[in-house]
């Protein structure tokens, strides 16, 4: 019975002595190594073993934010003595933070750091996630302070960039590797929030005014303008239609005027010299006739310059007599030549029926 009690012991022994002995370390993790308290080497992923005894695992101490399922969050201490070289993401609660226009709000960030140097990062820091939330919320708190809340709620890739700057330069000595700093939430005070809504409110509605009000210049500026450009179209196309009619009626007149000149020119040719005006006078003559016996009265007064105009007439009778002898025109009797005016007629026909009938006796003048 003694045997197997020290035989348990023994194997016991083993066992505290091999898994003190041999240590196996995961992908991307290291152990850091101490000989006799002092660094001595780092353990890298696969197998390891250990000097029992002599060489031993160092130990970090961790203090971290961790999440419950009711939503809150929760600080979790604890020790380990394997150093995570993969990208890490330390997040913790908002906290108060002042502006400089003094007012508080709550800011959430989360940083993403990296450990380069698992050495530095053993030995030059205590706890080293708690000291990079500590430099992270110090450092906020110094940048937000020296800004205003409107800029502070419009600047957070200035914001999230200084604090980068400013906590990899603290934190290069500790062996870790800040790659990105970013601000989660900015939540201003309830009233603060309620006037920037109101302010918000406000601001939308003038530009809601001020582009109603834009849009109706822009209608009358478009209206006036098309008003303009259709009176301008109206005054051009009437402008060419009084150029076209006017062309029109300059080019009638001057066919008439030719057709005329050539009627005159025929009419000069068929009759002696020196009796054409008297032959176009004769016509104007008849051709005046009708529109004076279309009046309602009976009397028919002529003024005393017709005696002319008869003289003119007389003068066109023997002109066709002439003419009328040298084409050898038998010639009616003076007693049937004489007939009334018929509105029917040719001027032809009124002109011999008025200088072959018989003139009527004159009466014997006062005188």
């Amino acid at each position: 019975m003694a045997g197997l009690i020290v035989l348990l012991v023994i194997v016991a022994l083993l066992g505290v002595l091999g898994a003190s002995t041999i240590k196996i370390v995961g992908q991307a993790e290291v152990m850091v190594i101490e000989r006799l308290g002092r660094f001595h080497r780092l353990a890298r992923s696969g197998l390891n073993i250990l000097i029992p005894f002599v060489e031993r695992p160092k130990s970090i101490d961790l203090r971290y934010y961790e999440a419950n399922p009711a939503g809150m969050m929760k600080i979790i201490a604890s020790s380990t003595t394997r150093i995570d070289l993969r990208e890490q993401v330390l997040n913790f609660p908002s906290q108060p933070v002042i502006t400089k226009d003094n007012v508080t709000i709550d800011i959430d960030a989360v940083i993403y750091y990296r450990v380069a140097d698992p050495q530095k990062a053993t030995y030059s820091v205590q706890n080293l996630p708690y000291a990079l939330e500590t430099l992270t919320r110090t450092t906020l708190r110094n940048i937000v302070g020296e800004m205003e809340l409107d800029e502070t709620l419009g600047s957070r890739d200035l914001i999230n960039n200084r604090m980068r700057q400013v906590i990899e330069e603290a934190s290069i000595g500790w062996g870790v590797d800040v790659t990105r700093v970013e601000l989660q939430t900015i939540e201003p005070p309830h009233d603060i929030q309620q006037a920037m809504e109101l302010v918000m409110r406000a601001e939308r509605e003038r530009r809601a005014t001020v582009t109603t009000a834009e849009a109706s210049k822009q209608s009358a500026i478009l209206e006036s303008e098309g008003q303009r450009e259709a009176q301008v179209r109206k005054a051009e196309g009437e402008r060419d239609a009084a150029v076209l009619r006017a062309q029109g009626l300059a080019e009638a007149r001057l066919a008439m005027a030719s057709a005329e000149a050539e009627s005159v020119r025929l009419i000069a040719a068929a009759l002696p010299d020196g009796q054409a005006a008297t032959y176009l006078l004769g016509l104007k003559y008849l051709e005046a006739l009708p529109h004076l016996a279309q009046g309602k009265g009976s009397t028919i007064f002529l003024p005393s310059e017709a005696t002319g105009i008869m003289g003119a007439i007389g003068g066109l009778r023997e002109m066709l007599r002439s003419a009328g002898d040298q084409a050898s025109t038998p010639s009616a009797s003076p007693s049937a030549t004489r007939a009334t005016y018929a509105p029917g007629a040719t001027k032809a026909a009124m002109v011999r029926t008025l200088f072959d009938a018989p003139a009527a006796p004159e009466e014997p003048s006062d005188s």
